[in-house]
């Protein structure tokens, strides 16, 4: 990163990262894949963590050979996933202490999700967490979703910065190197789900969204 850049900005993930949605998708997945004698292992699940719901369900047919296509395991989630999110959908711990103290410094923020946008916009809707944000990227706003940095792109150009003066929140390795590759300064924020995973060229691996070093960053010249 080139020196004395002042971090203006902060970009959110969505799963995993604001809400306990990486539980509750192992949730679905585990139920899809018992309905046709398969296991969702923890390797499975790194592999489509941070991914666009079409490329991470294809995932999941490539690696148990499934005969499903992905229309119909995508149609499957929804019905899943819609009898669960308004009863087990929670904030990960420190997310509301953390948008205070960023609103309290005026840096704005947004969010850059992989998730399709009628799930995030329930989401965000439930929690009342929507007009917090300068605006919502979701997968059908980009051609190719994380690892590529495409999102985090368009995320700096909508923000009218550059890249390295943005900070990016991520939780899963695919995430982490989207923001990376976009010359962002990439934060891996740790939870229980992703404990093994590599976060490669991040520039800080913090111990949760209340780590001080997150909010301390935006005060230096990096």
């Amino acid at each position: 990163m080139p020196e004395s850049v002042q971090l203006t900005a902060a970009v959110f993930d969505l799963d995993g990262l604001m809400f306990n949605t990486e539980q509750l998708y192992h949730e679905v997945g585990s139920e899809m894949l018992r309905r046709r004698g398969k296991v969702l292992t923890d390797d499975l699940l790194t592999q489509m963590m941070g991914r666009q719901s079409h490329e991470a369900l294809q995932i999941m047919i490539d690696w148990h050979d499934l005969s499903d296509n992905v229309a119909q395991l995508e149609a499957e989630t929804d019905v899943i996933f819609s009898k669960i999110i308004q009863t087990d959908l929670k904030p990960m711990p420190g997310l509301f202490e953390l948008l205070d103290a960023l609103e309290a410094a005026s840096i704005p923020k947004a969010i850059a999700t992989s998730s399709r946008r009628p799930f995030a916009l329930t989401m965000l809707t439930q929690f009342e967490l929507l007009p917090r944000f300068s605006f919502l990227l979701t997968a059908e706003d980009i051609e190719s979703g994380k690892p590529n940095p495409d999102i985090y792109l368009r995320a700096a150009k909508l923000l009218s910065i550059e890249p390295a003066n943005m900070m990016v929140l991520e939780d899963s390795g695919n995430g982490c190197r989207a923001g990376v590759a976009a010359g962002a300064y990439t934060v891996a924020v740790l939870a229980s789900h992703n404990q093994d995973q590599d976060f490669p060229g991040s520039s800080l691996i913090a111990d949760g969204l209340a780590d001080p070093r997150i909010m301390t960053s935006f005060a230096k010249q990096l």
